[in-house]
Protein backbone atom coordinates (compact mmCIF):
# COMPACT_ATOMS: atom_id res chain seq x y z
CA UNK A 1 0.00 0.00 0.00
CA UNK A 2 1.44 3.79 -0.53
CA UNK A 3 2.36 5.71 2.32
CA UNK A 4 0.41 8.45 3.14
CA UNK A 5 1.63 12.43 3.67
CA UNK A 6 -0.70 12.69 6.25
CA UNK A 7 -1.22 10.71 9.71
CA UNK A 8 -4.32 9.57 9.41
CA UNK A 9 -4.99 5.64 9.59
CA UNK A 10 -6.29 3.74 6.76
CA UNK A 11 -9.97 3.24 6.42
CA UNK A 12 -9.99 -0.01 4.94
CA UNK A 13 -13.96 -0.53 4.53
CA UNK A 14 -13.99 1.80 2.03
CA UNK A 15 -10.31 1.22 0.40
CA UNK A 16 -9.66 -2.58 0.35
CA UNK A 17 -11.86 -5.19 -0.94
CA UNK A 18 -10.89 -9.08 -0.17
CA UNK A 19 -10.92 -10.66 -3.80
CA UNK A 20 -8.84 -13.80 -2.96
CA UNK A 21 -8.26 -16.03 0.40
CA UNK A 22 -5.99 -18.42 0.22
CA UNK A 23 -5.68 -21.27 3.02
CA UNK A 24 -2.06 -23.10 3.20
CA UNK A 25 -1.12 -25.22 5.67
CA UNK A 26 2.50 -24.53 6.91
CA UNK A 27 2.60 -27.67 9.60
CA UNK A 28 1.98 -31.05 9.85
CA UNK A 29 2.06 -33.22 13.19
CA UNK A 30 1.01 -35.22 15.83
CA UNK A 31 -0.19 -34.58 19.33
CA UNK A 32 0.91 -37.26 22.14
CA UNK A 33 -0.83 -37.83 24.64
CA UNK A 34 0.00 -39.36 27.96
CA UNK A 35 -1.81 -42.19 28.93
CA UNK A 36 -4.25 -42.18 32.07
CA UNK A 37 -5.60 -38.79 30.75
CA UNK A 38 -8.59 -40.51 29.21
CA UNK A 39 -10.70 -43.27 28.75
CA UNK A 40 -10.07 -45.52 25.34
CA UNK A 41 -12.98 -45.08 23.02
CA UNK A 42 -14.65 -47.40 20.89
CA UNK A 43 -16.02 -46.90 17.27
CA UNK A 44 -19.85 -47.53 16.10
CA UNK A 45 -20.27 -51.47 15.88
CA UNK A 46 -23.17 -51.18 13.68
CA UNK A 47 -23.62 -48.06 11.16
CA UNK A 48 -24.50 -47.95 7.53
CA UNK A 49 -27.30 -46.79 5.22
CA UNK A 50 -28.47 -50.61 4.65
CA UNK A 51 -27.80 -50.06 1.01
CA UNK A 52 -26.40 -52.83 -1.23
CA UNK A 53 -23.11 -52.16 -1.96
CA UNK A 54 -21.83 -53.80 -5.31
CA UNK A 55 -18.68 -55.21 -4.91
CA UNK A 56 -15.64 -53.08 -6.58
CA UNK A 57 -14.55 -54.15 -9.74
CA UNK A 58 -11.39 -54.62 -11.11
CA UNK A 59 -10.59 -52.87 -14.01
CA UNK A 60 -9.92 -55.73 -16.11
CA UNK A 61 -13.40 -56.94 -15.31
CA UNK A 62 -15.20 -53.89 -16.75
CA UNK A 63 -15.94 -55.14 -20.25
CA UNK A 64 -17.21 -57.83 -18.87
CA UNK A 65 -19.68 -56.16 -16.68
CA UNK A 66 -20.62 -53.74 -19.80
CA UNK A 67 -21.11 -56.75 -22.23
CA UNK A 68 -23.77 -58.36 -19.26
CA UNK A 69 -25.74 -55.12 -18.78
CA UNK A 70 -26.18 -53.37 -21.57
CA UNK A 71 -25.79 -56.30 -24.39
CA UNK A 72 -22.47 -55.17 -25.75
CA UNK A 73 -19.86 -56.89 -27.87
CA UNK A 74 -16.75 -55.34 -26.23
CA UNK A 75 -13.36 -56.70 -25.88
CA UNK A 76 -9.97 -56.85 -24.66
CA UNK A 77 -9.05 -54.46 -27.03
CA UNK A 78 -11.64 -52.15 -25.99
CA UNK A 79 -10.39 -52.21 -22.66
CA UNK A 80 -7.10 -50.20 -23.88
CA UNK A 81 -9.76 -47.46 -23.87
CA UNK A 82 -10.35 -47.38 -20.02
CA UNK A 83 -7.01 -47.94 -19.04
CA UNK A 84 -6.22 -45.36 -21.20
CA UNK A 85 -8.52 -42.82 -19.32
CA UNK A 86 -7.75 -44.52 -15.39
CA UNK A 87 -3.79 -43.73 -16.60
CA UNK A 88 -4.82 -40.27 -17.49
CA UNK A 89 -6.83 -39.72 -14.39
CA UNK A 90 -4.68 -40.85 -12.25
CA UNK A 91 -2.45 -38.14 -13.04
CA UNK A 92 -4.79 -34.90 -12.44
CA UNK A 93 -3.99 -33.38 -9.56
CA UNK A 94 -7.25 -32.56 -8.59
CA UNK A 95 -8.22 -36.33 -9.04
CA UNK A 96 -5.47 -37.64 -6.47
CA UNK A 97 -5.78 -34.45 -4.17
CA UNK A 98 -9.28 -35.65 -3.84
CA UNK A 99 -8.31 -39.28 -3.66
CA UNK A 100 -5.86 -38.65 -0.81
CA UNK A 101 -8.69 -36.42 1.63
CA UNK A 102 -12.09 -38.44 0.80
CA UNK A 103 -13.25 -41.82 1.42
CA UNK A 104 -14.35 -43.38 -2.01
CA UNK A 105 -18.58 -42.34 -1.83
CA UNK A 106 -16.89 -38.88 -1.54
CA UNK A 107 -14.08 -39.26 -4.15
CA UNK A 108 -16.59 -40.79 -6.60
CA UNK A 109 -18.13 -36.86 -6.12
CA UNK A 110 -15.17 -35.56 -7.59
CA UNK A 111 -14.20 -37.99 -10.22
CA UNK A 112 -17.47 -38.28 -11.81
CA UNK A 113 -16.93 -34.43 -12.60
CA UNK A 114 -13.86 -34.68 -14.42
CA UNK A 115 -14.72 -38.04 -16.08
CA UNK A 116 -16.70 -36.73 -18.93
CA UNK A 117 -13.97 -34.35 -19.58
CA UNK A 118 -10.91 -37.21 -19.47
CA UNK A 119 -13.23 -39.08 -22.36
CA UNK A 120 -13.55 -36.27 -24.45
CA UNK A 121 -10.07 -35.71 -24.43
CA UNK A 122 -9.25 -39.11 -25.29
CA UNK A 123 -11.59 -39.39 -28.24
CA UNK A 124 -10.11 -36.08 -29.50
CA UNK A 125 -6.79 -37.94 -29.27
CA UNK A 126 -7.62 -40.83 -30.68
CA UNK A 127 -9.44 -38.70 -33.65
CA UNK A 128 -6.39 -37.17 -34.19
CA UNK A 129 -4.01 -39.84 -34.31
CA UNK A 130 -6.42 -41.36 -36.81
CA UNK A 131 -5.93 -38.34 -38.92
CA UNK A 132 -2.43 -38.40 -38.65
CA UNK A 133 -2.36 -41.53 -39.68
CA UNK A 134 -4.42 -41.40 -42.64
CA UNK A 135 -3.13 -38.17 -43.63
CA UNK A 136 0.75 -38.59 -42.79
CA UNK A 137 2.44 -41.13 -45.34
CA UNK A 138 6.01 -41.05 -43.05
CA UNK A 139 3.55 -41.68 -40.26
CA UNK A 140 1.51 -44.00 -41.09
CA UNK A 141 4.33 -46.41 -42.79
CA UNK A 142 5.87 -45.85 -38.98
CA UNK A 143 3.04 -46.82 -36.90
CA UNK A 144 2.35 -49.66 -39.87
CA UNK A 145 5.47 -50.99 -39.73
CA UNK A 146 6.00 -51.32 -35.62
CA UNK A 147 2.57 -52.66 -35.00
CA UNK A 148 3.02 -55.18 -37.89
CA UNK A 149 6.22 -56.18 -35.93
CA UNK A 150 3.91 -56.10 -32.39
CA UNK A 151 1.04 -58.31 -33.98
CA UNK A 152 3.20 -60.73 -35.53
CA UNK A 153 5.12 -61.19 -32.34
CA UNK A 154 1.90 -61.91 -30.62
CA UNK A 155 0.69 -64.60 -32.23
CA UNK A 156 1.99 -68.66 -32.04
CA UNK A 157 3.72 -69.81 -34.88
CA UNK A 158 3.22 -73.32 -33.87
CA UNK A 159 -0.78 -73.35 -33.43
CA UNK A 160 -3.02 -74.15 -36.05
CA UNK A 161 -5.27 -70.34 -36.16
CA UNK A 162 -8.81 -70.33 -35.96
CA UNK A 163 -10.23 -66.56 -35.60
CA UNK A 164 -12.35 -66.50 -32.74
CA UNK A 165 -12.53 -62.56 -32.57
CA UNK A 166 -14.32 -60.58 -35.13
CA UNK A 167 -12.71 -58.09 -37.51
CA UNK A 168 -12.74 -54.48 -36.52
CA UNK A 169 -16.08 -52.94 -37.26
Amino acid sequence: MPKRKSSLGYQFDDEIQLAYYRLEKISEGSISLHEGYAKSLDGPKDVGTGRVREENVPLSRLIDLINERFGEDLNEADQLFFDQIAEVAAQVEAIAQAAQANPLDKFQLVFGQVLESLFIERMEINEDLFARYMNDPEFKELVSQWLGQQVYARIPKNISYRPQKKTPK
